[in-house]
């Protein structure tokens, strides 16, 4: 049982969502505390009933806490997160930075909860497009064992931020403003207008012409899975979606799962929701699936071009369990089981 705790990048789109469901899940704790950079520094934040003052992301803060939630960019973890260690207890870490560490777990709750208990101090919490891919791989991995993965993701803006969601508003705007036509207008955070477009890149270029956001779907979900022989094809699209990613993901088995079987595994699967109706028009979207914590499916059918291999098609809010849900369940975890 941790009593004193403290959400690392409280006011930032994922810390201001953790606060949220630390509230509604109804979180125990005795003290709790919220930091944020200089810039946050003095707001308040109205937390169950009262209010909490934003203090300064700083090494003394944490002398009087056991357990961190951290929401940060990879280079606020790097430095922050070697001087919290050797205050408190834990750290769950939503950002990047530290997923790939070997003695660091990664973990999804629904998949490999189990490898919290070997942490040192510190666990990480995969990337969005990552989790809600695993959540749905999982009980086909456990059922006939994932050889191969094809996946193609579809990214909400949010996934980059506030300054994500106000490029795709201002850009949305320029195009309707325009006349319906593209117009080139300054953007924050894309390399293109993101209103009425898609971008085919999301991460810096990496080894053999892929992205680093497409590289953690292959190695974070080696390390998730524990099966460093998983193949995983990815390519990463940003989209004008606000919330919540798509992905079409075609798997490839050691022995076949047919339809059937595929819908019966994820219908008893924990975390995910079946929406597989296609004659009567049900299967997941954005529309659907934006607030809500699970992981959707549909559109589940045989691949055409391999025996053992099937496609679907699954969504999931990259806010909640793409980030603050995936990090609030990891602590419910921590001070239900240690």
């Amino acid at each position: 049982m941790y009593d004193s705790v403290a959400v690392v990048g409280a006011t930032g789109a994922v810390g201001t969502l953790i606060v949220r469901m630390l509230q509604e899940r109804k979180f125990p704790y005795k003290r709790m505390k919220f930091l944020a950079s200089k810039r946050s520094v003095g707001k308040v934040i109205p937390f169950n009933g009262g209010e909490i003052t934003v203090e300064e992301l700083c090494p003394d803060a944490f002398n009087d806490v056991d357990l961190v939630i951290a929401s940060t960019p990879d280079s606020v973890a790097r430095d922050f997160v070697p001087e919290a260690r050797k205050r408190v207890k834990v750290i769950v870490d939503e950002s990047g930075y530290w997923r790939m560490y070997p003695d660091v777990p990664l973990v999804i709750p629904e998949v490999n909860a189990k490898d919290i208990l070997k942490h040192k101090g510190l666990i990480s919490s995969p990337n969005c497009s990552t989790t809600q891919m695993v959540v749905a791989l999982k009980p086909l991995h456990d059922y006939a064992r994932v050889r191969r993965v094809v996946v193609s993701t579809y990214q909400a803006t949010s996934g980059a931020g506030l300054a994500g969601n106000r490029d795709l508003i201002s850009s949305s705007k320029a195009w309707l403003d325009a006349g319906n036509e593209y117009v080139d207008c300054p953007c924050e955070t894309f390399p293109y207008p993101i209103g009425f477009n898609c971008i085919p890149q999301i991460g810096s270029e990496k080894e053999k012409g892929y992205t680093s956001e497409e590289l953690k779907l292959l190695h974070e979900t080696r390390k998730i899975l524990g099966d460093s022989s998983i193949q995983v094809c990815p390519t990463a699209v940003r989209v004008p979606v606000a919330n919540c990613h798509s992905e079409s993901v075609v798997v490839e088995t050691e022995r076949k799962i047919t339809v059937e079987k595929a819908r019966e595994l994820f219908a008893a699967a924990l975390g995910v929701v079946l929406m597989d109706d296609l004659a009567n028009k049900s299967y997941p979207t954005p529309f659907h699936c934006h607030d809500k914590d699970e992981v959707f499916v549909g559109r589940i059918r045989e691949d055409l071009t391999a025996p053992n291999s099937l496609a679907f098609w699954c969504v999931s809010d990259n806010l909640r369990k793409g980030a603050a849900t995936n990090a609030v369940q990891i602590a419910e975890w921590i001070q239900q089981n240690m």
